[in-house]
């Protein structure tokens, strides 16, 4: 009965690369536009593509070093055929995989939108929510085909040895991870010194083709907010989906249903189809507010997702009370995405006063801009803050009441309000790479130098895909936090169970802290502190490493243009092609080099801490990186995307309009923003899963030779 469940939910991961496949098909019949806006579409899609290409060469080794560990380290003294280090490589394939169709889909797709703007709105709105939904459905697919696939193959050891899970996790984790560090190191780079040079001290319009940066911010938006978007949610997917399995075998073991652990691909397989059933909705026939037609898509897609979900469940569990349980926590899953969507789209549209008052303080100065932003992205973390209070609590006590006063099934609760969440990404994602399609295209109009009237379609879609993009993150960071409480109890669950397995022995070393058959962390206890701290410092630490990048890259960047404008006559006129390559070889280059400290950090300091201070340390740990990196990271995003949105009000018209000294204090506050939200902001995201993914993979390990418990 649960092995049918999985082979349906495999079935369903067909049926969303399917779609995803024909509406691919429908994109590359469209027409490409003119061999201006063909040859500067190529060059993007060359430089994102060599970029990739450098960095899974990079990747690759470490990639399989990992593997070679894990099943050493960890499968052959559990005997568990090597389902761990598979789990890993099967994550790592498929999560690279989801960031370069992300990538090679959009490059492919921006062309085709900027010659559909010159049909209207609602072409271009529709051309590029397809090439979004191609991005949408194959992550999907990919997350529910890894997810049923491995359940398939390595049910069994599952049921006796859930924390071989964690592997897929980190294998998923760990290259988004990679992915999202370079790609925003790259695109911000990039941007930072295009914006710098070309708009505040040449005077030139965003994307100015005389730019020597322009095809390098271009390619950025592609590697940074596609590539590494796709993965990072791909992996926001897998993560949370172990998390639920993990503790459905865990109550399994106790003597709950088979059923709890099949339950997030019954929640995956709703959401694909409610993907599919709400990308009819955006249509050419749409003339005027686009936002809104992408607001309704996303809620027509809950609907169904959520109606699919409670038949579904009660099919699954057989009509029970736990199951009508189960469904009112996913329910609470779907209303926390439209929640958290509208705080940050209140914080980041100009739209809203808070941006606006960002624009207006821009008049006296970059430095009140600054503060302004700054102030803006702190103020938004109460909101977020009480959504997920909110949310934790009421799935948690659902679950509480449905089992009798059972705190794992609480637990098991809020997991499943996470994947309900994470069940929409399908159209989420058709929603956000909808951002980065319109940004190319809008860049695309400029340099072929293309109608003002299609600009204005293309300016108004790349306006609405920047709000998008920050909704996107604020989910991303959200169903972060929310995976994290259900990892942790895994975390705390494994790590009992390998004391009690471990014999007496390990039971006596670890008496002092082990009541009842669980380990307590407890926090009077100086190792638990110790934890805490160390765990709420990293985020910061590993945040300083990407904007030191970005500054460093902005920096190389920044003065080769001034060369180029200086050295090279005629750009200014137009009647000499700048060096674009350069600028993209600069990129590249720092964005690979840049890798190795956050990586090593990331990896590094919970296998340090966890063998040295041992498993309490470890947990503190785990707790104090998910409550600091929670709140910097909504912090950088909606801070960073309501500079962005400043800087685009101003260029609306408003307070002096593009060129005007309020314009380019904002353009400042647009570059400290930049690495906010396209790097560092979004990077927390992977670092709190790797660090919780990689103590689950080695927990027993280190309960067993930790130095000191």
């Amino acid at each position: 009965m649960a092995l049918d469940y999985a082979i349906i939910a495999l079935g369903v991961s067909f049926i969303a690369l399917l779609y995803a496949g024909i509406l691919w098909a429908y994109l590359r019949r469209q027409p490409k536009g003119s061999a201006k806006m063909t040859e500067i579409a190529e060059a993007v899609r060359q430089g994102a593509a060599a970029f990739l290409g450098r960095e899974y060469k990079v990747i690759a080794p470490i990639a399989v070093v990992i593997v070679v560990l894990i099943f050493g380290l960890i499968d052959l003294p559990a005997r568990t055929g090597g389902a761990t280090a598979a789990g890993f490589a099967l994550g790592a394939v498929l999560s690279a995989i989801a960031g370069y169709v992300g990538m090679a889909v959009t490059v492919r797709t921006s062309s085709r939108t900027a010659e559909a703007a010159k049909q209207g709105l609602g072409s271009a709105l529709a051309l590029s929510f397809k090439g979004g939904g191609v991005m949408g459905m194959t992550v999907v697919g990919l997350d529910l085909l890894g997810l049923s696939a491995y359940y398939v193959l390595f049910s069994s050891t599952i049921v006796t040895q859930p924390a071989t899970l964690a592997g897929l996790g980190f294998g998923a984790s760990l290259i988004a991870m990679f992915m999202r560090v370079s790609g925003g190191i790259y695109t911000k780079a990039a941007d930072v010194g295009a914006d710098l040079v070309g708009k505040v001290e040449a005077g030139i319009p965003e994307d100015d083709p005389r730019n020597p940066a322009v095809i390098a911010d271009n390619v950025g938006d592609n590697v940074g907010d596609c590539a590494g978007m796709g993965a990072d949610v791909y992996e926001s997917y897998v993560v949370t989906a172990i998390a639920v399995m993990i503790l459905g075998a865990l109550l399994l073991s106790k003597g709950g249903s088979a059923s709890l652990l099949l339950y997030p691909l019954v929640l995956g397989s709703s959401g694909i189809i409610g993907a599919i059933v709400a990308s009819f909705y955006v249509r050419k026939s749409i003339k005027s507010n686009p936002l809104r037609a992408l607001n309704v898509t996303l809620l027509i897609a809950a609907a169904v997702a959520i109606l699919l979900d409670y038949f579904l469940g009660q099919a699954l569990f057989q009509n029970s009370t736990l199951g009508t349980y189960l469904f009112a926590s996913a329910g609470v899953g779907v209303i926390v995405v439209v929640a958290i969507e509208n705080v940050a789209n209140y914080y980041t549209s100009y739209a809203y006063s808070p941006v606006r008052e960002i624009a207006e303080s821009s008049k006296t100065g970059a430095a009140t801009n600054f503060l302004s932003g700054f102030s803006t992205g702190l103020t938004s973390t109460a909101p977020s803050a009480l959504v997920l209070v909110v949310a934790i609590l009421v799935s948690y006590f659902i679950g509480f009441e449905a089992s009798g006063g059972d705190q794992l099934t609480g637990i098991y609760s809020t997991a499943v309000a996470t994947m309900s969440m994470l069940s929409l990404t399908g159209v989420i994602m058709s929603i956000d790479s909808f951002g980065p399609i319109t940004d190319n295209a809008n860049g695309i109009v400029e340099m072929a130098g293309l109608d003002a009237s299609v600009r204005a379609v293309t300016d108004e879609l790349d306006a609405i895909g920047n709000t998008t993009k920050a909704t996107t993150k604020a989910f991303a960071v959200t169903s972060a936090a929310l995976a994290a409480v259900a990892i942790f109890e895994a975390f705390q669950n494994e790590v009992s169970n390998v004391i009690k397995a471990g014999g007496a022995a390990v039971v006596s070393r670890y008496s002092a802290h082990f009541v009842n058959g669980q380990l307590v962390f407890s926090l009077s206890d100086p190792y638990v502190i110790v934890g805490l701290l160390i765990g709420g410092l990293l985020p910061f630490y590993f945040s300083s490493f990407l904007i030191k990048a970005v500054g460093r890259a902005a920096f190389t960047i920044v003065n080769e243009v001034r060369r180029q404008f200086k050295e090279i006559p005629g750009i200014m006129e137009g009647t000499a092609k700048p060096d674009y390559a350069k600028c993209v070889d600069i990129s590249t280059s720092a964005a690979i080099r840049e890798l190795a400290k956050p990586g090593a950090l990331a990896v590094g300091t919970p296998l340090v801490v966890g063998f040295v201070l041992g498993p309490l340390a470890l947990g503190g740990l785990l707790i104090g990186s998910v409550v600091s990196g929670v709140f910097l990271a909504f912090l950088m995003t909606n801070g960073g995307a309501a500079w962005d949105n400043a800087k685009k009000y101003i260029e609306t018209g408003q307070f002096g309009g593009k060129g005007s000294d309020a314009h380019k204090a904002a353009v400042m506050g647009d570059t400290v923003g930049d690495p906010f939200k396209d790097t560092a902001g979004p990077a927390i995201n992977s670092l709190i899963k790797v660090v919780n993914t990689i103590s689950i993979v080695f927990v027993s390990s280190i309960v067993l030779t930790a130095l000191f418990v």
